[in-house]
């Protein structure tokens, strides 16, 4: 029986906090400029998407403390518990003057209005911490999820690119101030679960990933957050109450990763960006995909596990990973089984979880030597947008030309993630030509029958997914840039 804690503890900036009263939905942003009146973030958007409000959350990993860029308006307050958050108020040069950042944004007029200013430092500020001397794509991946109205952005990556030359990370105060925050953190998460407040405003930071289990098989109408890139907006757009809480953010065992020759097994807890060097190693056909997950925060923030279990039919990782024929294991207390991810979704809104049943992990087997594989997103803005359609292709041609395996899902086509099993069919076994495909293409009306809405028309959906296929094709012909390597 673990020992239970009502308070939560972190630090803030250069202080501890101790929170006994709060509430499941008070999300960082609110508190920081409401209850302890740090103004520097802004509320721009209220759904992750703007940046203004852009913070630095640092976690103990391992023996490492990792500082991530998050948006502030989607955090909630009662997920800090064993973090240090840093705000743009704790900035500051080595002899208190402006730190080498913001000096560099003084310098190249990179702020106009101002508005979005401290959201660009503090995402400039994570990058200049892990990488000093950035290139100009790391500098633009980072900004991905800062918007600007003002400057188009030129002066901006100009002061990035400058940044190092007004100073190095190692004389910044978070530099030197690690080992004693880092040992801080850990005398923070005392192995104590924590419970706050009652009924609907109830609060569960478990002790461990067995206390969490314990926790939701006795309480499955509580909710699970983990990043909250979803379940933010549901509390700033929609009013919604989320209550009671199961916040699982801080749980290490579910930030492991594993690899073996033939699969990889991500758990439910690791963000995109702590995904993505395996995927990268693995399956370099998904980097492009993953960093056009979001911006740089909400991939700090969201999890595998969530993309996967909330269920949204245009969720970006489901469709790669059914293609890959990914296995999905759920724990429901002690007990643990394991599904074809493919069948864990039913119908829109609907999965195959039982109550008190979480998604612990996903197995992700590595393709076999011969197969390509691509996936597309398709997407009003390049950047930091939800897809319209995304296709995953995969497919294996035998020595005489012909298909000898096949295996195509979407996201965006239907209420669920969904394999297109008509297609496959037409394509299976028949030479792997454009004729072939050309055939192919009337089967997807058996498949899917889309839905028009602000993303797209029905007619366009099925049409970018017929092409979609045209392309795959084509590519694998050497008719194209995107195959980045087929496995030897």
């Amino acid at each position: 029986m673990v020992e239970i804690s009502n308070t939560i503890r972190f630090l803030l900036n250069g202080e501890e906090i101790a929170l006994t009263d709060v509430a499941p939905d008070v999300t960082l942003l609110d508190w920081l400029r409401l209850e302890r009146r740090l103004r520097g973030s802004k509320e721009g958007c209220a759904e992750g998407d703007c940046g203004a409000c852009t913070v630095l959350v640092g976690r103990v990993a391992g023996e490492e403390i990792i500082y991530d860029s998050v948006t502030a308006c989607i955090r909630f307050v009662a997920s800090l518990h064993g973090t240090h958050v840093v705000t743009v108020e704790h900035l500051r040069g080595e002899n208190g003057d402006l730190h080498p950042v913001q000096q560099a944004l003084v310098d190249y007029h990179g702020s106009q209005c101002g508005f979005c200013t401290p959201g660009f430092v503090m995402s400039l500020y994570g990058l200049w911490m892990r990488d000093p001397q950035p290139s100009r794509p790391a500098i633009e991946k980072a900004l991905q999820g800062n918007l600007c109205r003002c400057t188009g952005y030129a002066p901006i990556i100009r002061a990035a690119e400058a940044m190092s030359s007004y100073g190095a990370p190692q004389g910044d105060v978070l530099w030197a101030e690690r080992i004693a925050v880092k040992d801080k953190i850990k005398g923070l998460l005392d192995g104590r679960r924590v419970e706050i407040g009652a009924g609907a405003t109830k609060i569960y930071i478990p002790a461990n990933l067995d206390d969490f289990a314990e926790i939701y098989a006795a309480n499955p109408e509580a909710r699970i957050v983990a990043g909250s890139t979803d379940v933010g907006l549901w509390v700033t757009k929609f009013m919604r109450a989320i209550g009671p809480v199961i916040f699982t953010g801080h749980l290490q065992e579910l930030k492991r990763i594993a690899e073996n020759n033939s699969e990889v097994r991500l758990y439910a807890g690791v963000t995109y960006s702590e995904a993505l060097p395996v995927i990268t190693a693995n399956f370099p056909q998904l980097t492009e995909l993953w960093n056009r997950f979001a911006g740089e925060q909400v991939r700090n923030m969201g999890t595998i596990g969530g993309n996967i279990a909330n269920g949204s039919p245009i969720g970006d990782t489901p469709p790669p990973f059914i293609a890959l024929g990914a296995k999905l294991h759920l724990r429901q207390g002690s007990h643990r089984r394991e599904i074809k991810l493919e069948d864990f979704f039913i119908d829109y809104g609907k999965q195959d979880r039982r109550p008190g049943e979480f998604v612990e992990s996903v197995t992700l087997p590595l393709l076999p030597a011969g197969e390509k594989f691509a996936t597309y997103k398709i997407s009003k803005r390049r950047e930091e947008d939800i897809s319209a359609l995304c296709g995953a292709f995969r497919v294996f041609v035998n020595d005489v030309g012909q298909v000898g395996m096949v295996r195509i899902a979407f996201g965006g086509m239907a209420a669920i993630p969904k394999r297109a099993k008509a297609v496959e069919a037409a394509l299976d076994g028949k030479p792997w030509t454009m004729e072939t495909i050309e055939a192919a293409l009337e089967a997807f009306a058996e498949d899917f029958q889309p839905i028009t809405d602000m993303r797209a028309s029905k007619e366009y959906r099925l049409l970018a997914a017929q092409n979609l296929l045209k392309r795959f094709y084509l590519e694998t012909q050497g008719q194209g840039e995107r195959l980045k390597r087929e496995v030897a």
